[in-house]
């Protein structure tokens, strides 16, 4: 089972960038967690970030067929990253969206997702948590676990 780990722009920043919101928690740091944990659930994942929302839709168009299931931060791409979201909606694939912070408690603009309409569901303000959440709940999703 291979899942797809997307991250938008600035989550390359993560460890270093307002970490009283995003923790301390490097990208990579995060990355490597998550593929351990698919590895112990039986999974493999592919982990791409980019700050071009044209890159994260190269990669899905190039990696998606492979591949069954998506787990997306789309940072500030969650708010207006139209051509995201109609790419992971291609995939047809289920999708996770996460997001560190609860972005219900911040600012008004933060608070519409673009994405969310067509994920399977969305894990916000677990800090690096939320990235096992989602892999555990995508992982068990496509297993039937329900």
């Amino acid at each position: 089972m291979k899942i797809l780990l997307l991250n938008g722009p600035n989550l390359n920043l993560l460890g270093r960038r307002e970490v009283s919101i995003y923790g301390v928690k490097t990208l990579p740091g995060i990355e490597a967690m998550i593929e351990a944990r698919a590895r112990d659930l039986g999974a493999e994942v592919l982990s791409f970030q980019s700050n071009s929302e044209g890159d994260l839709i190269d990669f899905l168009q190039r990696e998606a067929p492979q591949a069954q299931g998506i787990i997306v931060n789309p940072g500030a791409l969650t708010h207006y990253g139209l051509s995201l979201r109609d790419g992971l909606a291609d995939t047809r694939l289920p999708i996770i969206e996460v997001h560190l912070s609860n972005i219900y408690a911040r600012e008004d603009w933060r608070q519409k997702s673009v994405i969310a309409p067509i994920a399977l569901g969305q894990i916000s303000g677990l800090g690096w948590r939320s990235y096992l959440a989602a892999l555990d709940t995508l992982i068990a999703h496509l297993k039937g676990e329900e």
